[in-house]
């Protein structure tokens, strides 16, 4: 056998081991022979490694591959040992030891397209010093193009009309700081008001939604005479559609109250339709990745808002953007901090990479104080680019203003003392306390379910007599409430502090004490969690619903869902991809908030447990946050890393 040959054999049998020790995706070895299939030879060592690196990064959530990362060894990003990396590597020297010298050995492949050759048809795509599976290079350039043509496009405005109607609107809010800080909200109304592209970013408790709703108060008086304004609101998962909607119709009929018949705000309340989750706002199809809506069928909106935008990944972002009509304002809320999605891409944290030093050029300031009347301090002056001058950051939250936003500002700044030091501080008090079980085992999770979930099972027991009750409605809509003010968060999905381990303990737990009866896959009492949309039964990914009785037909059950104050629910037979939700993942959680939220993190640290996820589980939380953590130095391991997900999108704006 020649050396390349047994070079190669050796590498594919390498790649294999790592599969079979769970450090490799199966599919990323698949597509690393898929690439070598397509040559007209035997596929070079170096190309191989790289498509299987690639193939697995994007299983890790980065859009691409930083060549001068693969240069440097890219054992970090996998997750893996450098024993592991340079095991591996050792089966496919030499290797290019730089990342222009990488650039040009793939260049050399017929397998990889390089911008700016004339044939287009590779699964991979060399951009500059970034190697990219080919449909995230098309999203990147895509999104980054509509991203800047949006950002560019500015309308004229009357700022002294902007102005009246914003001192009316705010005239009744609290300043949202103190002494000369400006009020941030007034601003990112003025400034979303002139273009087709605003982004809102902003902690819990900062007014995303209380701001946009006074946006849409905004865009209905200043709208011409007898021009109506189409608006659609939507967020990544039903959850987060159900709370957007409640929160800005609350804060429309509270506003209404205020400005009285000067601007008929229920007009604009009962206009808008409900929220919807992007992929039934876009028009998703079973057995198919293509949606309804494109360039081609563009979606009837004048407004989107989309709520939650950390959660919405790089393929959803690009088929959003390439279905809005061009005439069309985007407003993307989220918290910058967060999570980004599950899938590839941290779009908002690349669109918001910068918000917090502003950048707002001197034309953006004066307008800002002409249409507003507040001043942005000169700190935040500077020239950010087309991006930052339609990009608002919140600065003040109301809500997080005691131990869980102390603790949420000291993780998110990557200050483990003080976290700990708040933690160990904290107390249950009814004023929004934290608390930390240290050294903890799983039995002490298991209390705290008895505890948390016993409030949503008293209220089970007390089902109202008679198959067709009229007080039903209600009996559920109380369990579903008391359900959801309560839940435990994890940060992995396997093991003894995992969602599947917990969720079974937890269910045996509340059976000893005789608060659950389980038998079979679905009992009285069960919650689930769907976790595939669903367009027959109309549950999507996400949704959370309570398994009760039929009052129609005894003996069936149901699972209900809790829409905002609507009930609705579908036959329990009927739900094919469902998971017990006692338990669930803190990505799964993004978009929703509980009274007492338990975030029980594992013994291991590992690459998925970062500040971001503390962060984001800590802020899930409204009134208590226990942490419960086994021995070790877990928690401040996890706030010292954070989240890096590799992207060429905040180059690609930059030279668009």
């Amino acid at each position: 056998m020649a050396r390349a040959e047994a070079d190669i054999d050796a590498l594919w049998k390498a790649l294999a081991r790592l599969a079979e020790d769970g450090n490799l995706r199966r599919l990323s070895c698949a597509f690393a022979r898929f690439v070598a299939s397509l040559g007209s030879g035997q596929p070079p060592p170096s190309l191989v490694l790289a498509a299987g690196v690639l193939s697995e990064l994007e299983g890790h959530g980065h859009s691409c591959l930083r060549l001068a990362d693969l240069a440097a060894g890219p054992a970090e990003l996998l997750g893996w040992s450098d024993e592991q990396w340079t095991d591996l590597a050792r089966h496919a020297r030499p290797l290019p030891r730089s990342a222009q010298a990488w650039a040009r050995e793939l260049a050399g492949c017929e397998q990889v397209w390089e911008i700016g050759a004339f044939d287009y048809d590779q699964p991979l795509v060399l951009d500059g010093e970034r190697l990219y599976l080919r449909r995230y290079w098309r999203d990147e350039m895509l999104v980054a193009a509509a991203v800047r043509a949006r950002a560019l496009e500015t309308r004229p405005v009357d700022t002294e009309a902007v102005r009246g109607w914003l001192d009316v609107l705010f005239a009744a809010s609290l300043k949202t700081g103190q002494g000369d800080t400006p009020d941030w909200q007034k601003l990112a109304c003025a400034i979303a008001l002139r273009g087709k592209l605003a982004i809102i970013t902003g902690g819990p408790g900062t007014g995303k939604t209380y701001t946009v709703a006074r946006l849409l108060a905004l865009l209905f008086a200043t709208a011409p005479q007898g021009q109506g304004q189409r608006i659609a609101l939507a967020a990544p998962t039903g959850k987060a559609a159900a709370r957007l909607k409640q929160s800005i119709d609350k804060a429309l009929n509270e506003l209404a109250d205020k400005v009285g018949a000067a601007l008929p705000l229920r007009e604009l309340t009962q206009r808008m339709g409900a929220a919807r989750t992007l992929h039934s706002l876009l028009g998703a199809r079973p057995d198919t990745r293509a949606f309804a809506h494109h360039r081609g069928n563009p979606l009837d909106v004048d407004v989107l808002i989309v709520d939650e935008a950390s959660m919405v990944h790089l393929e959803m972002m690009a088929s959003l953007l390439d279905a809005l009509p061009p005439g069309a304002s985007l407003i993307l809320l989220g918290d910058k901090d967060q999570l980004a999605s599950v899938e590839a891409g941290a779009v908002l944290g690349d669109l918001c990479h910068d918000a917090q030093s502003g950048g707002y050029t001197d034309a953006t300031l004066d307008y800002a104080r002409a249409a507003s009347g507040e001043d942005i301090p000169p700190a935040f002056g500077g020239d950010g680019g087309s991006l930052a001058q339609q990009t608002v950051m919140l600065r003040h939250s109301r809500r997080f203003s005691g131990p869980i936003g102390q603790l949420a500002l000291a993780v998110n700044a990557g200050d483990a003392p003080a976290a700990h030091a708040l933690l160990r501080a904290g107390s249950d008090g009814p004023a929004g306390g934290v608390r930390w079980i240290e050294n903890a085992g799983q039995q002490h999770v298991l209390q705290l379910a008895l505890s948390g979930y016993g409030s949503y099972l008293d209220v089970l027991t007390a089902a109202p007599n008679g198959s067709l009750n009229t007080n039903h409605e209600e009996w559920v809509r109380q369990i579903l409430q008391r359900f959801e003010s309560f839940r435990i968060l994890c940060a992995v999905r396997d093991g003894e502090w995992g969602v599947a381990g917990l969720n079974d303990a937890i269910t045996a737990r509340l059976a000893q004490a005789g608060l659950l009866r389980p038998g079979g896959e679905w009992y009285v009492g069960r919650p689930v969690m769907v976790t595939r949309n669903d367009y027959g039964t109309g549950v999507f990914n996400g949704d959370i619903g309570l398994t009760l009785p039929d009052p129609a037909r005894p003996g069936a059950l149901r699972v209900y869902f809790l829409e905002g104050d609507a009930v609705r629910s579908v036959l329990a037979t009927r739900l094919r991809s469902v998971e017990t939700a006692f338990a669930m993942t803190v990505h799964k959680s993004q978009g929703s908030e509980f009274r007492h939220t338990v975030l029980a993190l594992p013994r291991e640290r590992g690459a998925i447990l970062t500040r971001e996820l503390v962060y984001t589980g800590i802020t899930r939380a409204s009134e208590q946050f226990t942490l419960v953590s086994p021995p070790g130095t877990v928690l401040a391991e996890a706030v010292a890393l954070r989240t890096h997900r590799t992207s060429g999108l905040r180059g690609m704006i930059a030279a668009a």
